[in-house]
């Protein structure tokens, strides 16, 4: 970890830098490979100013914290950057958690001859094709159902992440097989 430090009528001492760079330490353990950390250090007066700009690789968390005491100003501001970093890790891990979530699985399906069926012999497929399986709600499912080329769609359930068949029923009606409900 590398910290450029900026003093502007502040004497930066050794003691700044090390409270600095502790506390930057636990920081930055939410991040990978903190590229660039800047600390500026101002006082105006008797107020004192810290400005901390972390580069890392999936880009700037800004934090900026005025004050009395430089001590406080720059520990309030590493607090801030590190609520973002914890924010920004966080997002990229739901962001790869979630990632297939939204992409439609395929599934292999056979179709077998129904005289194949039974007895000794295994079945004789006749045509292998695949089923797209995508994330949708109950009423979406229900509207392709109508234009689906099949009598039936298989789906997975948005709110719950089950995946349900939903058919139509010899009478017009439909009827919704959930498993393990």
């Amino acid at each position: 970890m590398q910290i450029d430090y900026v003093g502007r009528n502040v004497d930066l001492t050794d003691e700044i830098r090390s409270y600095s760079e502790k506390k930057m330490a636990g920081a930055t353990r939410f991040l990978e490979n903190p590229v660039e950390i800047r600390l500026i250090l101002e006082e105006k007066g008797h107020r004192k100013t810290a400005d901390l700009h972390v580069r890392h690789r999936f880009g700037v968390l800004q934090a900026e914290e005025e004050g009395l005491d430089l001590r406080e100003v720059i520990y309030e501001a590493i607090q801030k950057i590190e609520k973002q970093a914890r924010r920004s890790r966080k997002k990229f891990q739901d962001k790869r958690r979630r990632g297939d979530r939204g992409v439609a699985q395929e599934w292999p399906v056979d179709v077998v001859a129904r005289e194949s069926v039974g007895g000794d012999r295994a079945p004789r497929v006749i045509k292998t094709s695949s089923l797209s399986i995508k994330p949708m709600t109950l009423d979406e499912a229900a509207l392709r159902l109508e234009t689906a080329k099949n009598d039936f769609i298989v789906f997975r359930d948005a709110d719950h992440g089950r995946i349900n068949v939903l058919y139509k029923r010899r009478d017009g009606e439909y009827g919704l097989v959930t498993p393990g409900a």
